[in-house]
């Protein structure tokens, strides 16, 4: 049974998106080529390469099986599909802004007849009806959206923001934050049920590329004397594995994965008790 998954065609998430498949195993035949499609050198996927924005309909529709696409784009398609993994990924915030000198201070304070403008006119109309904000005209725009204000054709904006930089060099201020979007696998629901057993192989392979970010293995030696030494520095996942040097029965061979930020100072400390022929490794996956 085969499957066909939607990448993004370019933007910021496109090489990720790539990237993070042939982590997984999912390897393009042709990747340096992007075409409407690719095949993999798994014969039971393919790549479909689109615009991130059409992703999630054609998720939705059954044109494609999973996709890898924004949370603000499925949000703003309203796409009934299933929301299968975060990857840890294009972490973004979809803001309401306007001028630094404005009188408005909050949502509460757009009035009748103002104007916001926005490409996500969808998600935008309804956040204004849940705030209980009536008769705004939304200006929809199809980029530059942080122009609008400044040339007098909207009185604020919902905009898609990472640090606020871009904002605050076009005078603009944040009142309040919409959505935080992420990255996200997503599935078409009968495809998941019908073709469950292929799209769970896919997840547990995404998933264990995610689960082995900042991650390292430790393994070392160490003898018996300060074996209980070692063990106490030890975090890793459900503590360190243990076993018998056979050449020596006086040493052990300990490894754990661990936290890449911790492997500094966790190292020094292990060689200060004792431990030997420390290697730090990379991981690749970690299937839990």
């Amino acid at each position: 049974m085969k499957i066909q998954i939607a990448l993004p065609s370019k933007g910021r998430i496109s090489d990720p998106s790539v990237e993070i498949l042939e982590k997984a195993g999912i390897k393009l035949k042709d990747s340096s080529n992007r075409k409407l499609t690719a095949q993999t050198y798994n014969p039971n996927i393919d790549i479909m390469f689109t615009r991130a924005s059409d992703i999630p309909t054609f998720v939705e529709e059954g044109i494609v099986d999973l996709g890898i696409t924004g949370v603000d784009l499925t949000r703003e398609k309203n796409a009934d599909v299933e929301e299968i993994i975060d990857l840890g990924f294009g972490q973004t915030d979809l803001v309401v802004a306007v001028l630094e000198d404005s009188k408005i201070k909050s949502i509460k304070d757009f009035k009748a007849g103002m104007k916001i403008a926005t490409e996500f006119p969808n998600i935008t109309r309804k956040y204004l009806k849940e705030n209980n904000i009536e008769n705004i005209e939304i200006v929809e725009l199809a980029g530059s959206t942080e122009i609008a204000p400044l040339i007098g054709i909207a009185d604020g904006i919902t905009d898609l923001t990472s640090t606020g930089t871009t904002l605050k060099k076009n005078h603009l201020k944040i009142i309040d934050t919409i959505l935080n979007s992420t990255i996200k696998l997503i599935g078409n629901k009968k495809s998941v049920e019908e073709k469950s057993s292929i799209v769970e192989t896919v997840c547990t392979s995404i998933s264990g590329v995610i689960n082995a970010e900042d991650k390292k293995l430790i393994l070392m030696n160490v003898t018996k004397e300060n074996l209980d030494k070692v063990k106490d520095l030890m975090p890793g996942m459900g503590g360190p594995t243990i076993s018998e040097v056979l050449s020596n029965k006086d040493v052990f061979a300990v490894q754990s994965v661990v936290d890449e930020d911790k492997v500094f100072k966790l190292v020094n400390d292990l060689k200060k008790v004792g431990a030997k022929d420390i290697l730090v490794v990379p991981i690749e996956r970690v299937i839990n």
